[in-house]
Parts: C-alpha cells; structure tokens; sequence
C-alpha cells in the first residue's frame, strides 16, 4: 500500500501544462487532440488542461469534440475548456499550437489570403503577449504557416522570438518515407533528411546529409537509393506536391498525418532531439550560416536541447542545393514583404 501512496504522490507532483489547440473544431484538430490528451506529446505523467478556441459558429460542434474527449475518459486530461474568446484561450499558455486559419478559397488570390491570415495573427500573436506565460511555445500550422509565424512573432513582442516555430515536420516525415520505401526499410531507418525554406511547394527536400540504415550499418541516401535522377527529380517534386495528392484523393487535405507531425514537432521540442540526428521546422533565421534572409520563418535542420533549437551550421552545400534554397527564400521574402504591408495597415 505504501508503494501506491507513493506512486500517487510521486504522480500529484507534476503540476498540469495548459496547452492551446486554435481550430480546435475542424479535422486536424480532431485528429490532434487524442494524442496530446493521452500524453502522447508531453510525456506520460505530465497533466494537462486542455484549451479549444474556434469562431463562434463553430462552437456547437466543439461541445461535441469536449464530450468526446470527457468519453475517453483519459487520465492525464484535468480540463477541457471550449472558447471562442482569446483572453480566455491565452491565459497562462505553456504550449499553443495554431492550426486555425483562413483556407484557401476557390479562385482567392494569394494575396487576400495572406491579409486574412494577417489579421488572424495579427490578433493571436497580440493575445500571446498581452495573456501567455513568456515562456510559452508557439508551434503554426495554418497557412501560409512560415509567413503567419513571422506575423504572430511580430505582433508578441515580449515573447522570444525563438519562442515562434512554424510545421514542416510534415513535409519531413513525407521525405522521410519516400526514401524508406525505396529503400525497402521502416521509416525509422532514415535520418538526418531536410526541409528548406517555406512550407509551400517550393520546399526544398534534400538528402544531401541523410542516412538510412541498411542491414546494420549506415549508409549516405544518395548510395542507399542508387538513382541520382530520382533523388533529383521525382523524388523532390513528390513531397512537394504532397498535400494536393492528398486533397486530389481524399477531397480533403492531409489530417492524420499533419496532427502526427504537430505531435513529432512539439514532441521534439519538449525532450530533445538524438544524439547526432536533426529534423525540420520553421523558425527565425537570425544569424544562420547559409546565407538565408535574417527576418524570416525558415524550415532548417535542428537539434534541440533544453526545449531550445539550434540551427545545425556549416553542412556543405552544393551548386543544386543553393538554387533552390535561394528560390523558396525569394518566395518568402516576397509573402513577408506583402504581409508587413498588410500588418502598417
């Protein structure tokens, strides 16, 4: 019996972590929020109060989602608090995960898109430094996701702009099992790929750096594959291209792989990443070494230690590469300069 008291008291230790899922009514969310209830995301004894914020004709369904989380009667989960007001939604936040945006209408120009999202982020990025704790961190997946990140990080301005991190996990695992099926192993056998620049479809998937592990030992992609063109070609303009895949078949855009990657990404930031691996992700590209733009969100390779990224410097970079870095950081610079517009408005 001691030992149960113990282990009771042990668990009444760990204080709960409010954590902000925006969007919380549509389809990535619905696929997100089990995993972070269950603990998949924050760790196994780390309580947590769940924060769900919508606009306000989305509510009806969001009390649906609350008594779906209540159903599955997940131990971990102290509190599920449906809003649509951002001074309840921001308070005190630990995590916020943005994947509330304005999609992309039939026949809308990029341009009017962006100046929605501007808006939106606008207003949220104002509600994290007016309401959040300043160490909250602030992971954005609606798109144009690096873009909504800068304006987000602009507008809070007392948070750390290390603080700010935009998703291209999902477009890394993409690369990721591209390679391990051709390869013929598990995705779990392919490190080190990486997601340059905007998470659109002038992203630059590059293999460069990455191992796969064949039988036991490691070996460079480039000599795993054995088909330069492939590497070069079909390869990139998959991944690329991904998402309308997606959409082409489903009729509807990737869900259960972007809550998984939402899940890998705040994962990773919360308990570090291996020994001699890095991933993707979207962030402030201040004193890189590869002479991208300093205002940006751009996806890099990290590690992460202590719940803070460094960008992984000085990795050779050959004449193919750099072209199609410096073209999805001219397609950034372009949507930055359109928003800040919009944002001196």
């Amino acid at each position: 019996y001691i030992d149960i008291d113990r282990g009771r008291k042990r668990e009444g230790c760990a204080e709960p972590i409010r954590v902000l899922v925006t969007g919380a009514a549509g389809q990535i969310a619905y696929s997100l929020l089990y995993s972070i209830a269950k603990g998949d995301v924050f760790g196994k004894d780390q309580p947590i109060i769940l924060i769900l914020l919508d606009i306000p004709p989305m509510l009806p369904v969001l009390d649906g989602v609350v008594m779906e989380l209540q159903d599955c009667a997940l131990p971990l989960l102290r509190e599920v608090i449906p809003t649509d007001k951002v001074e309840v939604g921001f308070k005190d936040l630990d995590a916020a995960i943005l994947v509330g945006s304005m999609p992309r209408k039939e026949g809308m120009e990029r341009k009017d898109l962006l100046k929605a999202n501007v808006a939106i982020f606008k207003t949220q990025g104002a509600a994290l430094d007016k309401y959040a704790k300043k160490t909250v961190k602030v992971l954005v997946v609606g798109n144009p996701a690096n873009t909504n990140c800068l304006i987000a990080s602009k507008s809070a301005p007392s948070i750390p702009k290390e603080n700010f991190s935009c998703l291209t996990r999902l477009d890394h695992n993409r690369a990721c099992s591209q390679v391990a099926m051709r390869c013929s192993v598990s995705a779990d056998n392919v490190k080190n790929v990486i997601i340059w620049g905007n998470h659109s479809s002038t992203q630059y998937p590059d293999v460069h750096h990455a191992k796969v592990n064949l039988h036991g030992s490691e070996v460079a992609a480039y000599e795993a594959v054995k088909d330069d063109n492939w590497l070069r070609g079909d390869f990139i303009s998959t991944v690329q291209q991904r998402g309308a895949a997606v959409i082409k078949a489903r009729k509807l855009s990737s869900a259960m792989s972007a809550a998984k990657a939402i899940c890998d990404h705040m994962r990773d930031i919360w308990f570090g990443t291996k020994e001699g691996e890095f991933l993707s992700m979207g962030v402030y590209a201040a004193g890189n070494s590869y002479g991208i733009p300093d205002d940006l969100i751009y996806s890099f390779p990290v590690q992460i230690k202590n719940k803070t990224w460094k960008i992984v410097d000085g990795l050779p970079i050959n004449d193919f590469s750099r072209a199609k870095m410096d073209a999805t950081a001219s397609e950034l610079v372009e949507e930055r300069d359109t928003a800040l517009d919009f944002l001196s408005q």
